[in-house]
């Protein structure tokens, strides 16, 4: 869960009056927010810097409030958004209404996309912040906001980027462009020197902020940069914004932009931008609209501040609850929770619509207006009551024969291993001769490390990757892995399926493809249900890569069907995982016996 840090003196004088810390604490809760901690700058900047704390408070010193809220309000990220927030759940002030200014024909800024763009960062959206009165802590509090979106809903720059500049300093129209790297020079932010996109690559490897951001953009062979009419460069997305347009306390109006491979999460991000800190200009929450032109002529024009209409009836939202409200009540707690409501004219069950403004991206449905109202009406506040209905919790069946058969398996002498569902893609496919046709596994997008690139689509290298760490052992190995391994799946709707496995794998100064085979004996005799029956023989041979020639076979039931296969595992196998022994291995689908 996010936590925003704020200084407590300054959100009591938002909120318009001081409280005792208990009695923050209980706002906090009564509105779904926690305080989490009270401490001070130096105390903060004494643990960052791993020193030790001497006891010794200064009077002079701020105090500040760490509070945890959802990861979902995004509006909550800033000192704006939850004094603003909380002024609306006590009820002195009204939700307040975003609107775009009026600008005259032909005077709108325009940002021009170019089509080399779609190949790296297609989407961008933008909007003017006009008369804004920064301080210091406004300051500060924009650009944090910024940072908590970053981290929070842009997935660290992947999705969404943000850059802000000093209008002032810019001449519009801006265009935003795709270059490689070498045609691109300007002076980065914090910087006094020029430097090509792909030298100041090299720069940034060293820079402990900057250099987590890199892997995004650095082995594209174009670059998205951002300039003026007068080719003065405002940014390179997601990287570093230029230093000719950086914002300072004396900045008056403000450009932001908003480059993303994701266009709703781009929406969300501006919005949120906007909304926090219009309050601050000169036309309190009057946002100036930007025109942004495509390559293909499309128009469209940013941000988009309009509410979102959704309708629910009251027993959708009070079933949920299990408290008894009429239609006004219903109302008048959706309305402390920022949602405009009113009564729909309906003959039927009574029926509530809702505006939800740019700033609850997070209310999508019918249950989230529940619970907003379970919020609002104070989670204590819902009488306690006996469930309608007894039940009994049991485990799954595919659990519980699972559990079965790991009994089995380690009677037979098997210790059982627990390997990670994540593996390299080279050895999920190469090390063990089998080849990836792109339609089973599933790929990590942006993995963080070499060794968790793909979701495996077998156990077999878990066990011998454990094999490998654990080669020193006495002869023979005996190891065995019940768990899941996940396929490509059309026909669900996340794309995959998982699967239930149980591996075994046998390693000795011989194959002892007879011990294997011994276990598979078992295995068979004590799964035959009724509508699972084996003939005999209950294996047929097959060509499997990973195992040698004439040495492999497939387990299937008496219909043909196959369930698992086991072999002596090749010898080029083995040469690339670094095991000297011969090894005999087995695999079979839990689900099909069960």
């Amino acid at each position: 869960m996010p936590t925003v840090s704020v200084g407590r003196d300054r959100l009591f004088a938002a909120l318009g009056r001081v409280y005792t810390q208990e009695e923050f604490e209980k706002l906090c809760f009564d509105f779904g927010i926690e305080l989490d901690d009270v401490t001070t700058e130096k105390a903060i900047i004494r643990k960052e810097k791993h020193l030790e704390d001497d006891g010794q408070a200064d009077g002079d010193e701020e105090v500040i409030y760490k509070i945890e809220v959802a990861a979902n309000r995004y509006d909550l990220l800033c000192l704006e958004g939850i004094a603003r927030s909380l002024r609306i759940f006590i009820g002195t002030e009204a939700t307040p209404v975003f609107k775009l200014s009026s600008v005259p024909n032909g005077s709108m800024l325009q940002m021009h996309v170019k089509k080399e763009t779609s190949q790296i960062r297609p989407y961008i959206v933008c909007a003017v912040l006009r008369g804004v009165t920064f301080d210091e802590v406004r300051y500060n509090s924009f650009i944090d906001l910024q940072d908590k979106l970053h981290q929070n809903i842009c997935r660290k720059r992947t999705l969404v980027a943000i850059g802000t500049h000093d209008l002032d300093t810019l001449q519009g129209p801006f265009s935003y462009e795709a270059l490689p790297p070498q045609e691109i020079n300007f002076v980065p932010l914090k910087q006094e020197r020029h430097f090509t996109a792909d030298k100041l690559m090299d720069f940034y490897r060293s820079d402990m902020k900057l250099k987590k951001f890199l892997h995004i953009i650095e082995n594209s062979p174009e670059f998205p940069v951002i300039y003026d009419s007068n080719r003065t460069v405002l940014s390179l997305p997601p990287i570093i914004n230029g230093a000719h347009s950086a914002i300072t306390l004396k900045t008056r109006n403000v450009f932001i932009e908003c480059t993303a491979t994701d266009l709703t999460k781009a929406n969300i991000v501006l919005n949120t931008m906007v909304a926090m800190f219009s309050e601050y200009c000169e036309n309190k929450f009057e946002i100036e609209p930007v025109e942004v032109i495509s390559y293909d002529g499309s128009k469209a024009i940013y941000p988009d501040l309009s509410c979102y209409k959704m309708e629910a009836s009251i027993s959708e939202i009070l079933g949920r609850i299990g408290i008894s409200l009429d239609e006004t009540q219903v109302i008048s707690l959706l309305n402390k929770m920022q949602l405009q409501a009113e009564l729909c004219p309906s003959k039927g069950e009574p029926r509530i619509s809702v505006s939800v403004p740019p700033t609850r991206s997070d209310v999508l449905h019918a249950c989230d207006l529940a619970e907003d109202v379970a919020i609002a009406y104070g989670y204590n506040n819902v009488p306690k009551s006996k469930p309608k209905s007894m039940t009994i919790g049991g485990r799954q069946p595919l659990n519980r024969f699972s559990d079965k058969i790991r009994a089995e398996v380690t009677r037979a002498g098997y210790m059982e291993v627990l390997t990670f569902v994540l593996t390299s893609y080279e050895e999920n496919f190469d090390m063990i001769n089998r080849k990836d046709d792109g339609n089973k596994a599933v790929i990590i997008a942006n993995p963080r490390t070499s060794e968790f690139e793909v979701v495996r689509t077998s156990l077999m290298s878990c066990l011998l990757k454990t094999l490998k760490h654990n080669i020193d052992h006495p002869r023979p190995i005996k190891i065995f892995e019940v768990g899941d391994v996940v396929a490509l799946d059309t026909s669900r709707d996340v794309g995959a399926s998982n699967n239930r496995r149980l591996a075994a794998l046998y390693c000795s100064s011989n194959s002892g493809f007879e011990e294997i085979m011994g276990l598979v004996d078992r295995i068979v005799k004590i799964v035959r249900a009724p509508h699972i029956t084996f003939s005999h023989p209950y294996y047929v041979e097959t060509s499997e890569p990973e195992f040698f020639t004439k040495r492999q076979c497939k387990i299937v039931t008496s219909d043909g069907k196959q369930v698992g296969y086991l072999g002596i595992v090749h010898a080029e196998v083995l040469r690339k995982f670094g095991i000297p022994d011969p090894c005999t291995f087995v695999e079979i689908d839990l689900e099909a016996l069960l």
